[in-house]
């Protein structure tokens, strides 16, 4: 551990015990002994945990999620403070790992010249989504303190304090953590749709807005170091948005809340390039006496002088500053909604040619005027752009009332697919809405329409502010173009002479392992019917794909998702390099291995070469949003590390270079070993006894209670089942048992099986692993999964011998996985490639496993509960599910 953050850490406990009342202290001392004699199953059997009161278990339990959200504000600023070393020691030609100088140091070793670089630059597109998918536990008021004690280590980090800064500090602490022990850690009530808005809003509108203008500072200076000019940077970075538009199995996304999530988010646009302007007023105290005006300027002035007059008092004072009587103008009519974005975007551009005319070239190139620009350019007057996702079997729904209302079917949903294809692709040669003046549709049908007109609304007025429309759960070209036809019938989907208009991309998103291998050929039927030809005519021949993968994870397991992926993602990147198409990835990843998670710099270093074209979109969810926006110095090294590794990906293809490819031998064997995992997975959760024991023992319906979210935890009604269950619960559940299965199981019995067919196939794998890429990828994912996995605690969870069984299947294929992770890596033990993760894993087990302890116990004490006990026990349940999400720094 390094001196700083054991400091830090040492600091914050101190004073957590200065304001910790003597009582909770002593508990928390019990427990640790009755744990470290016997663990649970001696408290089960009487001892220890099962007199301790409740109050008692929620005071220790409040005392250790403190504890780890401390030590996660810790570990963050340590973060910082390692990399702002680095910067401190690095050079032009020593730059800070995956830095931007690092990426312009190695385009310019490979030969890339200014105008080459510029060229990678315009083909980036970066786009990071926010969604509201419920993994964040903590409630916004614990975030805000947390984060002011965040800026309390800061202040540690100074050189020479006087003994009134140290009071200070250490007085604020006690305050700020006085406050968290009276606050309620949940919610009292569950999250809504506007909460979420707000949310996302807020990070959108504070640390995401004035980090976008540092990262084109930083290319810059890439460029000016590097190339010796500062590069044009284009817009290769938008924010897009899921929050008030994703309404997949969510009833509470209605039409009318993407409508204020719209008006939502120009509002808080508004607001920000307002005060941006106003800075920028202060700033171009240019009086005409002293430079020469541009003449554009000067009409540009004359022009507005009707559309945002200024009164008498302001011309007078502004006489001669002609550039604060412009952005005055501007600012007007951004109040008074008279301005767009293109239009405003281009009055920036007008006051930066007028500062080069003015000899002002500096000013132009380095001041504030270039971050209001870049702001302008990247938010627009929208602030991120919204996409709308909906389950395939609602559009079925809908395009089966509105083919029967219209006389075309009366039973659309019993067609075979072919059959559906053929009728679709009849009707969108036809400009004719389906719907009957005054026809009655049922409420489902009722507000997806509703919510096509919002869409069609919102691009009229804003054409940034709607991106694509997502067809979750895609399984074959219909559920596609039934998104065509509902966009027909708001107009929005227009066809005339065989030409379509369209302002909106179309995006299936394949999510099961059998959807991600036949998703090549869906396209491929998709590009061959004419309508759908024309579709993508309209948007410019580009189409966006979006990859699931907490659904497929939670289908196939660990293994057979991420190589179903792998594989889905170069098959479908030649399919559409072959039809002409240009395509985008979206992946949907979680903050969890088994859900996408892990370093997203990584995994784009690692796609295949053939998906390595500049594009890239994916989700940012909960928790991932809470750690990397949590400071701008961590939202810049985030950011940092998607360019760098963007930039780097892009120049390995960027003159036609296929990269490395995996070689027939290896995705032969990849192949064989993803589907045995797959079946050692299925043959778990699909036994007769495991989802009886799995609900029965795991936190997972009080998962579902947690008030963290608008979205209910399963898909429609009815008893909670497998198939309906989310894949963040899953997830969650087993993150909280220690036990990580969806990150890990399957690997150990068809690697070591693999390996035992043909031994050359260990050194296979071990080549793969040193030569980096993917397969080292999945390895290491694999292994902190592992890692953070600890089976003697999930042994709490099914101490009785009924449930041996399930637990003995855990822990021989676990066994089985360490083997061949370690024969793989060359390692002793599990991380040992990795020291800083391992050791932070073992310095919070011991916490953690007393976090555990008191969940089992409350567990215990939930399943022989009357109602009226159990209104007192969820609460504290549910902090024990908070608590260790806390200590894991993971939900799901």
């Amino acid at each position: 551990m390094e001196d700083a953050l054991h400091r830090d850490i040492q600091w914050f406990r101190q004073r957590l015990q200065e304001v910790e009342p003597r009582s909770v202290v002593e508990h928390l001392d019990e427990i640790r002994e009755v744990v470290r004699e016997g663990g649970v199953a001696a408290s089960v059997r009487g001892r220890g945990l099962h007199g301790l009161p409740l109050e008692d278990i929620r005071g220790v339990l409040k005392h250790l999620a403190i504890g780890f959200h401390l030590r996660n504000k810790c570990e963050q600023r340590e973060i910082v403070r390692i990399n702002r070393r680095r910067d401190l020691e690095s050079t032009p030609e020593r730059p800070r790992a995956e830095s931007i100088a690092e990426a312009g140091l190695a385009l310019r070793e490979r030969g890339f010249d200014a105008e080459r670089l510029q060229h990678l630059l315009h083909r980036l597109d970066i786009e990071p989504t926010l969604t509201a998918h419920p993994t964040e536990a903590r409630r916004r008021s614990v975030i805000r303190k947390q984060a002011r004690l965040g800026g309390l280590i800061a202040s540690l980090d100074r050189g020479e304090r006087t003994p009134a800064e140290i009071e200070d500090a250490d007085s604020e602490a006690r305050v700020i953590l006085k406050l968290l022990l009276g606050t309620d850690e949940i919610r009292t009530r569950r999250l809504d749709v506007a909460d979420e808005v707000r949310n996302g809003v807020h990070h959108l509108a504070g640390v995401i807005w004035d980090a976008v203008p540092r990262l084109h500072r930083d290319l810059r200076r890439m460029s000016e170091a590097y190339w010796g000019f500062l590069v044009e940077v284009p817009v290769l970075l938008r924010y897009r948005s899921w929050i008030g538009g994703d309404r997949d199995g969510n009833p509470n996304v209605t039409s009318d809340f993407t409508r204020r999530t719209l008006e939502e988010m120009r509002t808080s646009a508004v607001t920000g390039h307002v005060e941006g302007l106003d800075d920028l007023r202060h700033e171009l105290s240019i009086s005409d006496r002293r430079v020469p005006i541009l003449p554009e300027l000067l009409q540009a002035i004359e022009d507005d002088s009707d559309a945002a007059p200024l009164d008498p008092s302001s011309v007078r004072h502004l006489d001669h500053e002609p550039f604060r009587m412009r952005i005055r103008q501007i600012r007007a009519r951004l109040l008074d909604r008279t301005i767009d974005s293109r239009e405003f975007v281009e009055s920036l551009e007008l006051l930066r040619r007028a500062l080069r005319h003015a000899g002002l070239d500096e000013v132009a190139e380095r001041g504030m005027l270039l971050d209001v620009l870049v702001r302008a350019r990247t938010f627009g007057l929208h602030l991120a752009t919204l996409d709308i996702r909906q389950h395939s079997r609602v559009h079925e729904a809908a395009v089966s009332d509105l083919l029967a209302l219209g006389g075309v079917e009366s039973d659309y949903a019993g067609l075979p697919v072919e059959e559906r294809i053929s009728l679709l692709s009849r009707e969108l040669e036809s400009s004719r809405p389906l719907l009957p003046p005054g026809a009655e549709v049922g409420e489902a049908t009722r507000e997806l329409l509703e919510t096509l007109a919002v869409v069609s609304d919102a691009v009229r007025r804003e054409p940034d502010s709607i991106g694509s429309w997502v067809v979750s759960m895609a399984h074959d070209a219909s559920d596609v173009l039934e998104v065509l036809l509902l966009l027909r019938e708001v107009g929005l989907w227009k066809i005339m002479d065989g030409s379509v208009e369209c302002p909106i991309d179309v995006a299936p998103l394949f999510e099961t392992v059998d959807d991600l291998e036949a998703s090549s050929e869906v396209m491929e039927r998709l590009f061959s019917i004419p309508a759908y030809a024309a579709q993508l005519d309209a948007r410019g021949r580009f189409q966006e794909i979006m990859l699931g993968y907490s659904d497929s994870n939670k289908d196939g397991g660990y293994w057979a998702s991420t190589w179903s992926l792998q594989v889905a993602q170069d098959r479908l990147a030649r399919t559409c390099e072959a039809a002409g198409v240009a395509l985008r990835f979206f992946h949907g990843r979680g903050g969890t291995v088994a859900r996408g998670g892990g370093r997203a710099n990584r995994a784009i270093l690692s796609s295949p070469p053939a998906s390595r074209n500049g594009r890239i979109r994916f989700t940012e969810q909960g928790e991932v949003i809470s750690f990397r926006y949590a400071s701008p110095a961590l939202a810049n090294r985030h950011l940092e590390q998607i360019v760098n590794a963007m930039m780097l990906a892009t120049a390995s293809t960027a003159d036609g270079g296929a990269g490395e490819a995996t070689s027939p031998e290896l995705a032969d064997l990849m192949n064989r070993i993803a589907v045995r995992s797959r079946q050692a997975y299925r043959e778990l959760i699909d036994a007769p006894d495991f989802w009886p024991v799995f609900i029965d023992r795991s936190p997972v319906l009080h998962i579902g209670e947690l008030p963290i979210a608008s979205r209910p935890v399963s898909r429609g009604g009815g008893d909670l089942d497998f198939d309906a269950l989310r894949a963040i619960p899953w997830v969650f559940a087993w993150t909280q048992m220690r036990a990580n299965v969806p990150g890990w199981y399957g690997t150990g019995v068809a690697f070591t099986e693999a390996f035992a067919d043909d031994p050359r196939n260990l050194e296979r794998c071990r080549r793969a692993y040193r030569d980096g890429g993917w397969f080292r990828a999945f390895i290491d994912n694999a292994q902190q999964e592992m890692a953070r996995a600890r089976l003697e605690i999930t042994a709490w969870y099914l101490e009785d011998e009924k449930y041996r069984p399930l637990l003995d299947r855990i822990r021989e294929e676990f066994a089985r996985a360490r083997e061949v992770v370690l024969s793989i890596t060359g390692q002793n033990e599990i991380l040992d490639n990795n020291p800083v993760i391992q050791r932070s894993i073992a310095e919070r087990n011991p916490d953690t496993d007393l976090i555990n302890a008191l969940q089992v116990e409350l567990l215990r004490r939930w399943r022989s509960a009357d109602p009226g006990q159990r209104e007192a026990l969820g609460p504290i349940v549910m902090l024990s599910v908070n608590a260790l999400a806390a200590a894991m720094q993971s939900t799901g």
